[in-house]
């Protein structure tokens, strides 16, 4: 059977703001432009589905305006709803403040989101082939983190679990994040995420401190901006190329290289090849406006053809 992602984060409503500075504290400033968008894991799986990769959303949703809003965004991207939609509350919303540098700065309320019972996951069977994709927020989710835990002990050998600590996950020592590192195959994260649970000062440094902490055989992914990302698996370090570009919104960049990473590694890519395809994905990401802007798969092919021509 085709590999798949089974995506078990959260998929929420963007209200995506442009503004010259963010307020002080008491203030108040116009925004330039204001769209809702939907974002959160919804980046990553649209991003896998544009370059070929089948991918299922595990996580809860709503009724109400933003869970119609999230169902429909899934569905034109063509991806598959594992879960029926809660009766008790809408899907969350995270007000998005871009600046003109293109730094995005979050403010988060979490909706039907934040749950999950062994029901809603049981409900899909996972196969050996599949990426399960587990996000740092789900961590942080009281009513969602120890059935997700208990899940992922189960699932059967040769499926990956690939991890995304995001920014809210600062240290490998809580009891969350212990029962998590041992279940790790595929590590993904930006460079400031990774220095600072690591504790490190350098992005190599950062790589060796994970690969203690991570299976022998897992592959440790982190992002350097327009400097491209550095990989690691089985002591071997590599620095894959970026590409550089004049960035208008930096918002979803991440999960742009997240997706197509996994559907490059699907489609029997090497991890060079597979991390060479993310940067060019995230490189095209940032030139254009809103949360899910990840390149098709033809993009991303025209992009590695014109730098080496």
């Amino acid at each position: 059977m085709p590999a798949r992602l089974l995506y078990t984060g959260q998929v929420v409503v963007d209200l995506v703001m442009a503004l010259d500075a963010l307020p002080r504290s008491g203030g108040d400033v116009l925004a330039s432009s204001a769209t809702f968008e939907t974002g959160g894991g919804f980046n990553v799986m649209a991003a896998a589905c544009r370059n070929g990769l089948q991918t299922f959303y595990l996580g809860r949703h709503g009724k109400g305006r933003f869970g119609d809003l999230a169902r429909q965004a899934m569905l034109a991207e063509g991806i598959a709803i594992a879960v029926p939609a809660s009766d008790e509350q809408d899907t969350g919303l995270s007000v998005a403040l871009i600046e003109p540098s293109a730094e995005r700065s979050f403010i988060s309320y979490v909706g039907a989101e934040g749950g999950l019972s062994g029901r809603d996951l049981f409900s899909t069977v996972v196969q050996s082939e599949d990426y399960v994709f587990v996000s740092g927020y789900s961590l942080l989710h009281k009513h969602k983190v120890w059935t997700l835990l208990e899940w992922l002990r189960e699932l059967p050998e040769g499926a990956s679990v690939v991890f995304d600590p995001g920014p809210l996950v600062n240290t490998p020592d809580s009891i969350e994040m212990q029962a998590v590192l041992p279940l790790i195959t595929l590590w993904t994260s930006n460079g400031e995420e990774a220095l600072r649970f690591t504790g490190c000062e350098t992005i190599p440094d950062a790589l060796a401190q994970l690969a203690q902490w991570l299976n022998d055989d897992a592959l440790i992914v982190v992002r350097d901006g327009p400097q491209g990302c550095w990989i690691r698996q089985g002591g071997d370090t590599q620095h894959v190329q970026g590409f550089p570009v004049t960035a208008i919104d930096t918002n979803g960049a991440g999960d742009a290289h997240a997706g197509v990473l996994l559907a490059g590694l699907a489609a029997g890519f090497s991890a060079h090849q597979a991390a060479l395809r993310a940067n060019a994905a995230a490189a095209i990401a940032v030139t254009r406006w809103g949360p899910a802007t990840a390149p098709m798969a033809g993009e991303v092919d025209a992009l590695l053809k014109a730098s080496i021509d």
